[in-house]
């Protein structure tokens, strides 16, 4: 039998130790410390490893389950006056919480898959065709021939705030839990699964049951204020729910006024179940929960052109580095606010600038404060 090649052998050697010094790779293979650091940034493009300490991937999927919907934007060119006609420009993008997570996912070189429901129509196969060619796994998808696919149309002002939006999320309604349990084998062979709040209550019921039961990782990532009815009122076993402060508002049924109240609420929710919560809150930056009390995170500055995104963008990179095997979540909220930055100051839903290694690198030290 043939020697290895070399870029295997260094592959081998990286397994054995993901500390090893180039030096140390260099004079175990006879290379050169060049024709090393060049092997290794092969391997990084085909993401067998993901930066230093050579942090070798679980090649187990992230598990998106939820929305895909055609996004519709109409920003307006002056300063928005309602009841009245306003002139606009008009594009259309694939959205959808779920369907952007993946991308975002996929983007960074984590392996994605995607379980949804879109109708037999022109979008839907347009949805599916784009999420294949990011790299995403659309194979658990739910054909309907009797609902046209999702459709999700915002108002922007000419400053790229959302106004208002409007969503057709009808095809979701079929992603119940009977579907989803013929779906089993690909759950269970995740390493994480994500869950937006598009889901039908009983649908998300199932998901925490299964992760209690089945002790694979999930995260909720809330929607909307009207949708938080669709989150169970417990949560055992939830490793993460993400949200923001009015959703947060709603599931305790009170408004939160300062940063003492919102440590409250998120204690609250804790007991029924949760782990822990990401709650955030725009510009402002984020607050999380850990052993030592509700931390706060400033965002760091970002040149606006669309928001629609960036709240997907944030909990994309929260999922990627629980994925990768991040603790601190602390760190894993710092590399969302990168992400996020990046999305708000492009004009894409998922910024076209996130690819592989993106996020090895030092997280930015952001403003931390612990609030109590």
């Amino acid at each position: 039998m043939s020697e290895q090649p070399k870029k295997e052998q260094l592959y081998e050697l990286i397994r054995a130790n993901p500390f090893i010094a180039q030096q140390d790779l260099a004079s175990q293979l006879g290379l050169s410390r060049s024709a090393v650091a060049n092997y290794i940034a092969t391997l990084v493009r085909e993401r067998r490893i993901l930066g230093r300490a050579y942090v070798l991937p679980d090649r187990r999927p992230i598990l998106c389950i939820g929305a895909a919907v055609l996004d519709r934007k109409l920003r307006t060119l002056d300063k928005l006056a309602l009841a009245t006609s306003n002139p606009a420009t008009q594009s259309e993008s694939f959205g959808g919480v779920a369907r952007n997570i993946a991308e975002n996912l996929a983007r960074l070189g984590a392996p994605a898959a995607l379980i949804t429901a879109v109708g037999m129509d022109a979008s839907g196969r347009a949805l599916l065709a784009h999420a294949e060619d990011a790299g995403i796994d659309t194979r658990g998808t739910l054909h309907l021939d009797s609902v046209g696919s999702g459709t999700y149309t915002a108002v922007l002002d000419r400053d790229g705030e959302m106004v208002v939006a409007l969503a057709d999320m009808a095809c979701n309604e079929h992603l119940t839990p009977g579907f989803i349990a013929s779906r089993q084998q690909q759950r269970l062979g995740a390493a994480l699964v994500v869950a937006d709040l598009n889901l039908p209550l009983e649908t998300v019921a199932a998901l925490v049951e299964d992760s209690a039961r089945e002790g694979i990782p999930l995260v909720l990532v809330a929607v909307s204020e009207p949708k938080m009815a669709r989150l169970p009122a417990q949560l055992p076993g939830l490793r993460l729910l993400i949200l923001n402060e009015g959703e947060l508002g709603v599931r305790v049924g009170r408004p939160l006024g300062s940063l003492d109240a919102i440590a409250a609420a998120c204690a609250e929710v804790q007991r029924q179940g949760v782990q822990d919560l990401i709650v955030t809150r725009g510009a402002v930056g984020v607050l999380y929960t850990s052993p030592a009390g509700l931390q706060s995170l400033g965002a760091p500055r970002a040149a606006v052109v669309d928001v629609t995104g960036a709240g997907d963008a944030f909990a994309a990179a929260v999922c990627w580095s629980l994925h990768a095997g991040e603790l601190d979540l602390g760190v894993a909220c710092r590399r969302g606010l990168q992400l996020s930055a990046m999305t708000v100051a492009c004009a894409q839903t998922v910024c076209l600038d996130i690819e592989p290694g993106l996020l090895d690198g030092p997280v930015n030290q952001f403003n931390e404060t612990v609030l109590d």
